[in-house]
């Protein structure tokens, strides 16, 4: 079912634009069973905040479960904006303290950018953890993504993050390694995910929180894992939310990052990500980038548009099958006490019987 659009954000108008379904609240479905409210905690940097946004709502949006969803943005004050990023979330975000009041059936938060090498020091860690706590006890569901997952490992379950050798940065192989739990149910046992960071909660990590690793790369390490109570949290370490030209955008920047002499060596490709001749494109690009640097000429506009003809996409219909099978489950857990005729009987926390409620008819 659709996104309803309670408010004029941007957001709403480029998924139409993209072909999503996206109704205006008058033109909202009457149903018997209530619509779910999601919350979306963005704490995304300026460059990447409407982006964040958009790739998540499309997620759900694309969800074939009978619900209507209302989504609720909001961030974290304490993140330090520009100016016209914090005009746009004066005007288009809710307050925490709006949604505590109002409720949410279920939560997202994203991942940030960070400076310091504990996340405790971070200018944003208490009110995260506050924002975690409530949703501990009041929605159905959290899904972490990237560093919120880092941020509740540490705080929550006293593990924290390990730095990596190097980046870790492109597209990975993954496999499904507990299929019966619901939130895999009926997707591929074998799929890509982005990744994009410096740190990493290892398996071991996960399991001495007595968490359930659902997905797993060998070279990338743990995608996907759950609380023991099946999905009162769900942990993301890669960005199944990715658009197709999401590392071709973080690429440019770094390109950027070396062309100003903000970072010292050119960047090196992502993983498993251009194609060869992609590569090959940028490849001539950076000598012709350093040797107009060097020469101190005009640089050369970077081949944004050649690259993206020639990108694929190997992630999203697993992340979209995901996601379904997350709002299924809280929608299953939501309106279970307005006794919905195929829910009549289903235990919530019955994971055998949900996987059979949520196969696709």
């Amino acid at each position: 079912m659709p996104l309803v659009a309670p408010s004029d954000l941007p957001t709403f108008e480029r998924l139409r634009r993209e072909g999503e379904t996206v109704l205006d609240p008058g033109d909202a479905i009457h149903q018997d069973i209530r619509e779910l409210h999601i919350g979306l905690l963005n704490m995304m940097p300026d460059a990447a905040l409407e982006a964040t946004e958009r790739q998540f709502f499309r997620l759900v949006g694309e969800s074939n479960q009978i619900a209507q969803f209302f989504m609720h943005p909001f961030t974290l004050p304490e993140i330090v904006r520009s100016e016209q990023a914090q005009a746009y979330v004066d005007r288009y975000y809710e307050s925490f303290s709006e949604l505590k009041e109002k409720g949410l059936d279920a939560l997202i938060i994203t991942g940030a950018n960070v400076s310091q090498p504990d996340l405790a020091d971070e200018s944003f860690w208490q009110p995260l953890i506050e924002v975690i706590e409530w949703a501990m006890d009041n929605v159905t569901s959290t899904l972490c993504s990237c560093l919120a997952t880092h941020a509740v490992m540490q705080f929550h379950h006293g593990q924290r993050r390990r730095p990596l050798p190097k980046k870790r940065w492109g597209v990975f192989n993954h496999s499904v390694v507990e299929r019966s739990h619901p939130l895999v149910n009926d997707v591929n046992t074998c799929f890509d995910v982005p990744h994009s960071r410096f740190n990493e909660v290892g398996r071991d990590q996960f399991e001495a929180a007595g968490l359930k690793v659902l997905v797993e790369s060998k070279i990338a390490g743990v995608h996907l894992a759950v609380s023991e109570d099946l999905f009162r949290i769900v942990y993301f370490q890669g960005h199944p939310e990715y658009d197709t030209v999401s590392l071709l955008k973080e690429y440019k920047r770094e390109v950027n990052a070396f062309a100003l002499g903000q970072r010292q060596l050119y960047p090196p490709f992502p993983d498993n990500f251009f194609s060869r001749q992609g590569q090959a494109i940028l490849d001539e690009y950076q000598l012709r980038l350093t040797r107009a640097r060097d020469a101190g000429s005009e640089l050369p506009a970077f081949p944004e548009a050649l690259v993206c003809a020639r990108l694929g996409n190997t992630w999203h219909d697993t992340a979209e099958s995901v996601i379904n099978n997350w709002v299924g489950k809280i929608y299953a857990v939501t309106n279970n006490d307005r006794r919905i005729p195929f829910m009549e009987g289903v235990d919530p926390n019955d994971p055998l019987a949900l996987r059979e409620q949520m196969r696709p008819r």
